[in-house]
């Protein structure tokens, strides 16, 4: 823990010119159980950056309440023809997927924090997926917008999209309600306090590592 307390305060400090801010991000009470149920979506491996969230909205701005939902609504409008079920329907601002399931190398390509971001905004909080691309790992933690859990079981070819799941990351096991079965999960392991703070810059405050504005 304290090794990764350093690492937090080197990170809040080199990276505080460009962080993206947010709106609003995944906050949870201290005393209450990481723990997710909710409707799920199914996709497959290599998801990138693009298909998370197009190069064409990066300009909307996270900290600006109107433009981070705005980008919570393109949030996974890349991803191909064969994804037949939107993320996020028409003319809807929000997705009714708490739940995303991944592959191998979620969150693979560019470096954009607006990856997470345009998930968070939608309304989901966790993806669970096989392995993920390490800086959206770190995007995650640094945006605290979504809990990136990982398994070593094939999810997303067990799981279908619509189905009623619970992501239980106290005992680290996937429910699915609608089949009964379940999964094992890996541990989110230092990350899960980083993001239950909201962020990088919020956990960094809430241990001293730096001071807060006053």
């Amino acid at each position: 823990m304290q090794l990764m307390q350093q690492q937090c305060q080197r990170a809040a400090l080199s990276s505080r010119s460009r962080r993206v801010l947010v709106e609003a991000k995944t906050t949870k009470a201290p005393d209450a159980p990481r723990i997710v149920r909710g409707t799920c979506f199914v996709t497959k491996d290599n998801i990138d950056t693009d298909q998370i969230i197009p190069a064409e909205y990066l300009t909307l701005v996270p900290s600006k309440p109107d433009e981070y939902e705005k980008l919570g609504s393109y949030a996974l409008i890349g991803l191909p023809d064969e994804y037949t079920t939107k993320f996020v329907e028409e003319g809807e601002m929000k997705t009714k997927y708490k739940v995303i399931i991944g592959g191998q190398n979620f969150g693979c390509g560019s470096s954009r924090e607006h990856a997470p971001v345009a998930l968070g905004a939608a309304g989901s909080q966790v993806v669970v997926a096989e392995s993920y691309a390490r800086i959206f790992f770190r995007n995650c933690m640094s945006t605290g917008e979504l809990y990136p859990v990982e398994t070593d079981v094939r999810v997303c070819e067990e799981l279908k999209t619509g189905e009623d799941v619970t992501v239980d990351m106290e005992a680290n096991v996937l429910i699915n309600h609608t089949t009964g079965k379940e999964y094992q999960l890996k541990a989110l392991g230092d990350a899960g306090p980083v993001i239950d703070a909201g962020g990088l810059f919020d956990y960094a405050r809430q241990q001293g590592m730096i001071k807060s504005a006053v």
